[in-house]
């Protein structure tokens, strides 16, 4: 991905750590007519979420490598491409796109949805509009999980912002009402339909930033091998050498790929319907 030399964006903050309670990463489900209704300019969800964000600016007490460093100024500048790909698509439908925050950590965090560590991950949380960002995570994306290249760690970004389209427009409340409805197992259903979109979401982003020209050979290809190796069925084959599909939350690695391909072939929010979708 062609990224260097370009400015990052004004909403990022940097820190080497924190302590908390019980971590809820960000993740919600509703119904697809919501995001249909909203970014094409139907209907009315009423207000967005109006919560606190956290304070962008950058702790003193960061430390980090200049890999590291290299790694934060990366994530700053795809969060950028985020903010201006989504901003002409909600403007495009008469609405104001607010933009979300951006952690990036090292260790453990605090975030208004709990304490995060290095085994939780990239995630999204709705309380305070912020994408946290492990920089282990990039690091195991190559080592761990032989996903290399810069445009597999975008997708993961461009995924958690897709959780935030989702809280915007009003999935991620829609979720809460349906945890409360069905059983655990039902409900992982609907997980697995809700970060299946924020696939397609992503692709979406991808075919709109390669129209900007941004993205170089192969970069694609690295976003896919990322869906796929991080798909339910593959991380539990290699954890448990079995599968355990009612556990899904995710989709399976076939899923990840396929949902994540529609989006960037699409490029529209025409085929993000997840939820009504008969055969994901």
């Amino acid at each position: 991905m062609k990224w260097r030399d370009r400015s990052g964006s004004s909403n990022v903050g940097r820190s080497s750590g924190g302590t908390g309670g019980k971590i809820a990463a960000g993740g919600g489900i509703g119904m697809i007519l919501l995001l249909i209704m909203t970014l094409l300019g139907g209907g009315d969800l009423g207000s967005l979420f109006q919560n606190s964000v956290i304070d962008p600016g950058t702790s003193p007490s960061v430390q980090w490598t200049a890999e590291e460093e290299e790694m934060a100024d990366f994530f700053s500048v795809v969060l950028a491409d985020t903010e201006v790909v989504w901003g002409d698509i909600f403007k495009a439908s008469g609405r104001e796109y607010v933009q979300p925050k951006m952690m990036i950590y090292s260790g453990s965090i605090q975030s208004a949805c709990g304490v995060a560590g290095e085994s939780t991950g990239p995630f999204y949380c709705p309380t305070d509009q912020t994408v946290y960002m492990d920089l282990t995570f990039y690091k195991d994306l190559r080592t761990k999980y032989n996903v290399p290249g810069d445009f597999a760690m975008a997708y993961v970004i461009a995924h958690e912002v897709g959780h935030h389209i989702q809280n915007l427009t009003g999935i991620l409340d829609e979720m809460e009402k349906i945890r409360q409805q069905v059983s655990k197992t039902e409900y992982n259903e609907y997980s697995v339909k809700l970060e299946l979109q924020a696939d397609y979401l992503a692709g979406v982003w991808a075919n709109h930033v390669q129209g900007k020209g941004y993205l170089e050979e192969g970069d694609i290809e690295e976003a896919l091998n990322a869906a796929n190796a991080i798909g339910d069925d593959t991380l539990q084959k290699q954890t448990m050498g079995y599968t355990v599909p009612d556990s899904f939350t995710h989709g399976t690695s076939e899923q990840r790929v396929n949902w994540f391909r529609k989006g960037y072939e699409l490029g529209d929010l025409s085929g993000s319907d997840t939820f009504g979708a008969d055969d994901l």
